[in-house]
């Protein structure tokens, strides 16, 4: 496979030092759309910042990018194959890519692929839209084993195909097939062998990706399923907790995020958002309701929490929400509906109509410190921006560019 390099500026490529801060899977290390790295621009020029790089040919496809070492990982179709292609970090050269199985129509909203590799170690987890889940070596994409989700589990695929990004947690490997008796199962993530399955629920699969926390001791995988915000114990997949207000009949996307022993499920289409409150108890975790919220319906985007302050996007508008009650601190048009992540005191917001705005993470006021347009490749900007290693990189279907947001 040859990646075509497209418009590559004439500047130096960025020093590298601060890559050992990877992005290593969907949102980030921690799948909170947070990065811990600082020393970055504090405003953009009008242009937006210089590009490093841009690579095409990756295919169409929606899903973000993962960052490990020198490689850059990202999944695409290309010849009706679901792929998944490794690019250096360097140069976006492409290093090399493969077929793990046939892709999807996407349901009338594009096709390809939506979700984002899993790097652990030496190797890459990738869960295609049709089901198809591998496990590869990372150096070269040689196939350790691989499984189909659906037809192992009993599962059908969803209107606009599978978007989940697989969790590696521990020797485990965590997917939502959404079976009867499976709507989440763990596998070894070695071997591919089931190691259980939560026979408790048989919830049909959302758009969502799963997290894992500890909680009082007790380690818990929680996700947003096609019709609830569930709970599961990461042991033996136990349901633990099944919460319905906040999951809507079309749609549930957006990836819960946790802190302080609470967990916080949003999704659009005149939902909204609920914090919950988690106790351990007997090996179990209780959920509680601390508020429920029609402020903040996150329909993609995600959401982060910075400092007690929760930002996102409320369908087009961009919210910042006090964490522990829900109380509004402000609303802004911002880039219209997009995605968002977190670096450095600010919000890297990508509006889905090809806008690239940097904001600062504070609850006092939406302050912007720069924008910038990309070039529209005929969907909806869906791909979360990624942050890492002093670069800012933007997938737009089959083009992924590399900005420098390191100070000169």
């Amino acid at each position: 496979m040859v990646f075509a390099l497209v418009g590559v500026a004439p500047i130096a490529v960025a020093t590298l030092g601060a890559q050992s801060i990877d992005w290593p899977q969907w949102r980030g290390a921690a799948r909170s759309g947070i990065s811990t790295e600082t020393g970055l621009l504090r405003q953009w020029p009008a242009s937006g910042p210089p590009r490093v790089w841009s690579a095409s040919s990756l295919g169409g496809g929606y899903g973000s990018l993962s960052v490990s070492g020198d490689r850059i990982f990202v999944q695409g179709l290309r010849s009706g194959q679901s792929i998944v292609s490794v690019l250096s970090r360097a140069d976006g050269r492409g290093l090399w890519s493969k077929a793990i199985g046939p892709a999807g129509g996407g349901g009338g909203q594009g096709p390809g692929p939506r979700g984002t590799p899993t790097v652990d170690g030496d190797r890459v987890y990738v869960l295609t839209e049709g089901g198809d889940l591998a496990c590869l070596r990372a150096a070269d994409g040689t196939s350790i084993w691989q499984r189909n989700i659906l037809r192992e589990f009993s599962g059908r695929n969803i209107s606009w195909d599978i978007s989940e990004s697989p969790l590696v947690d521990g020797n485990h490997v965590i997917v939502t097939p959404g079976g009867r008796g499976a709507g989440i199962v763990a596998l070894d993530k070695m071997t591919g062998r089931t190691v259980w399955v939560s026979k408790e629920l048989s919830d049909e699969a959302g758009y969502a990706s799963a997290i894992v926390a500890d909680v009082g001791g007790v380690r818990t995988i929680m996700t947003l399923t096609g019709e609830a915000a569930v709970g599961v114990r990461a042991t033996d997949g136990k349901l633990m907790w099944r919460y319905t207000p906040v999951a809507n009949r079309t749609a549930n996307i957006t990836t819960p995020v946790y802190q302080d022993n609470k967990v916080f499920y949003s999704s659009a289409y005149g939902t909204g958002g609920a914090l919950l409150a988690l106790q351990a108890e007997g090996g179990e975790v209780r959920a509680k309701e601390v508020y429920f919220t029609r402020d903040l319906q996150n329909h993609h985007g995600g959401v982060v929490v910075v400092n007690g302050y929760l930002y996102g996007f409320s369908n087009s508008i961009l919210t910042c929400l006090e964490f522990a009650t829900g109380k509004m601190m402000w609303r802004h048009r911002s880039v219209g509906k997009g995605s968002i992540a977190y670096a450095d005191g600010h919000l890297y917001v990508l509006g889905e109509d090809n806008v690239m705005g940097l904001v600062e993470a504070a609850p006092s006021a939406y302050v912007e410190k720069g924008r910038f347009t990309i070039p529209d490749q005929g969907w909806p900007s869906w791909a979360h921006p990624v942050v890492s290693g002093g670069r800012l990189y933007l997938r737009n279907q089959g083009i992924l560019t590399a900005y420098d947001i390191s100070p000169a």
